[in-house]
């Protein structure tokens, strides 16, 4: 059970365009997930962002590795100085004037498993917070 992804699945009041949307235009995602200075959603392109605890700040860098637009986004988890890589995918499944949402995070059990801030139930608050409130609250009320 430790090697399993971490899924999610949330049903947004939004059509899938708004959603898909609130996922790649950089601006809007400074809204509701992080602020990164660049973003395309471009198999190839890199982008990093800071984020982790009152304690200790990581860097993150992600490469974005598959698009199908309007429908799938896939990129890469990286943390800098430390191993492991992991893939965070987004799917948007379009049901009219709602959008069902599927994030899977797979791979975290390449990070070090001595290291607390790397936990899987880290993943899963967090995700569960950006998918289950940020990303709904943002599409549902813009």
């Amino acid at each position: 059970m430790e090697n399993e992804p971490f899924v999610i699945e949330r049903t947004y009041n939004a059509p899938a365009a708004k959603v898909w949307e609130a996922l790649t235009d950089r601006d809007q995602m400074a809204q509701w997930y992080f602020n990164l200075e660049a973003f395309k959603p471009e198999v190839g392109f890199v982008f990093e962002f800071g984020g982790g605890t009152e304690e200790k700040n990581y860097l993150h860098r992600c490469e974005i590795t598959e698009v199908i637009p309007g429908k799938k986004l896939t990129h890469s988890w990286e943390y800098v100085g430390y191993p492991g890589k992991s893939f965070v995918t987004w799917e948007l499944f379009d049901e009219g004037d709602k959008t069902t949402v599927k994030l899977t995070h797979a791979g975290l059990e390449t990070f070090d498993a001595d290291n607390k801030d790397f936990a899987k139930s880290n993943f899963a608050m967090g995700w569960t917070d950006i998918v289950g409130r940020s990303l709904k609250a943002y599409v549902e009320e813009k």
